[in-house]
């Protein structure tokens, strides 16, 4: 999902037929939000940033407030920048929890029965259900600690024996969490034939949702002109991605089956919801199916993106560093690796975990919401079908609530009664309304299990070449899902106890 914007869902959602309507609907009397002048018809259009557009957007908001609105081919668009606004969203999530249509992605492509774009509804709401079943609270996440643990693990052997190739290692340890907890499927060492066919059917959303690549997003009723017509052979081509996105959706979810079938299974999502399957529906059983499917999308690129961070700004803090591995050592010891028991006794490493969500939003626009109906916030009209985005980035990189917010500072969440009125990141950057991440707690302890095991047992430190120390910068991808631009670094074990620790077979 990494190349998805939001110019692309507001686009794609924005045909001829919207325009008219809007046109032909009649006025709220309160005002839309303030924002720049576009040009007749196409609106704001060409305003809008091809990258990194959350810099954009807070620069608007500089101007403007913090909520602004643009409009796209006659569609209104609110951009937020603020948290106080977000939190009038958040109240009113009834209204702003629905997502645009995309018409290749979503459609065609076969991504619009999957939790990220699923209509805000009755399906929504039982995928929601199985989500916070199994994953959804710190309670529920409780029995999953002993995958995480043995797969923080996996990825610790993985880092010793290769320290160059980080960013595969982080896939490989995201992706083997959530098959486990999906499928009950454990990630083979190398090439994995079920990781390559989902992140093959999720780079092909990707494509299919760059912006201003197919019309048909733009003029929906292309879809039923006949194929050999000039500029048709999308269709050819979403055939083939949905038949991807039907794998990626029944391979893994077959796999499970057969495991049920031979007495074999490991408790998993999939397994614990088909324990009564006789006496299930058919469109009980696709919900169980398709919601499992959303796990991996839905989760793994921004744990691998939060996870990259940390490594990052360790590089770049050797002094945050050194002081988590004493706490670490104080606490833990070194005959063995740090547990969710010590998790109360290490603050400082929690302070850590929250400032990588802060100093680096792994979803810096998050997904963008509709609305539903009318709605005002901020005294401001909100027309139904109107684009909403929350800027996250600029809310998480605000001078008043973070003071020198590009600074990469632990402390900063220490609690101290002068902190307390401070926002904690994670209740930003993980969405708002009916749509806040379900996966935010897995995400959340998968992020800790690394960043605890890590400084266990590593140093990491700037990689040197020719004699010269690289010194890396802090920058981030454009798209929904933004990771640190890739870096180089040097990793190594801190001692011969830590090499004996990752080597360890038991948990």
């Amino acid at each position: 999902m990494s190349q998805l914007t939001p110019l692309n869902y507001a686009a794609a959602a924005a045909g001829s037929l919207v325009l008219i309507q809007w046109l032909l609907t009649p006025k709220p009397l309160a005002p839309l939000p303030p924002g720049p002048t576009g040009l007749p018809i196409v609106g704001n259009v060409a305003d809008m940033p091809q990258k990194k557009e959350w810099v954009t957007f807070a620069e608007w908001g500089r101007k403007w407030g913090g909520i602004l609105s643009v409009k796209l081919l006659g569609r209104p668009m609110i951009i937020v920048n603020s948290a106080q606004i977000m939190s009038e969203l958040d109240k009113q999530g009834s209204i702003y929890s629905d997502r645009p249509r995309l018409e290749m992605g979503g459609e065609l492509v076969g991504y619009s029965q999957t939790l990220v774009l699923i209509a805000y509804g009755a399906r929504f709401r039982t995928y929601r259900k199985y989500f916070s079943r199994h994953i959804g609270t710190p309670l529920a996440m409780e029995r999953h600690i002993p995958v995480v643990d043995y797969e923080t693990r996996r990825f610790l052997k993985r880092v010793l024996a290769k320290p160059d190739d980080l960013n595969a290692h982080l896939r490989k340890l995201a992706g083997g969490i959530i098959m486990q907890l999906t499928y009950g499927y454990e990630v083979q060492d190398g090439e994995d034939p079920f990781v390559n066919l989902i992140e093959g059917a999720n780079d092909n959303f990707s494509a299919a949702t760059v912006p201003g690549a197919f019309p048909v997003d733009f003029f929906p009723s292309l879809k039923h002109l006949p194929e050999w017509l000039p500029g048709m052979g999308f269709m050819a081509l979403a055939r083939k991605w949905a038949k991807a996105t039907h794998d990626m959706i029944e391979v893994p979810f077959a796999y499970t089956k057969q495991q049920m079938t031979a007495g074999t299974a490991r408790p998993s999502f999939v397994s614990e919801n088909l324990e009564n399957e006789k006496t299930m529906k058919a469109d009980e059983i696709a919900d169980v199916k398709l919601a499992a499917s959303s796990m991996y999308g839905g989760g793994a690129d921004t744990t691998v993106s939060a996870e990259y961070a940390f490594f990052l700004a360790m590089v770049l803090n050797p002094d945050v560093q050194k002081k988590a591995q004493a706490e670490i050592d104080a606490v833990v010891g070194n005959d063995r690796l740090p547990t969710f028991a010590d998790r109360p006794h290490l603050p400082y490493v929690n302070a850590i975990v929250s400032e990588v969500l802060r100093w680096n939003s792994v979803a810096p626009t998050g997904v963008p919401h509709t609305a539903m109906e009318d709605g005002v916030i901020g005294g401001y009209v909100i027309p139904k079908g109107s684009i909403i985005i929350a800027n996250l980035w600029n809310m998480l990189h605000d001078p008043e609530v973070y003071p020198d917010p590009f600074k990469f500072d632990p402390e900063r969440h220490i609690a101290t009664p002068e902190k307390a009125a401070q926002r904690d990141p994670r209740t930003v950057c993980f969405g708002y309304g009916r749509r806040i991440c379900p996966g935010m707690h897995l995400a959340e302890t998968s992020l800790y299990s690394v960043i605890s095991s890590s400084l266990a047992v590593l140093n990491i430190t700037k990689a040197v070449e020719n004699g010269v120390e690289i010194t890396p910068v802090h920058e981030n991808t454009s798209g929904i899902i933004s990771y640190p631009e890739p870096f180089k670094c040097t990793i190594a074990p801190r001692s011969e106890k830590a090499i004996a620790l990752i080597n360890e077979e038991h948990l």
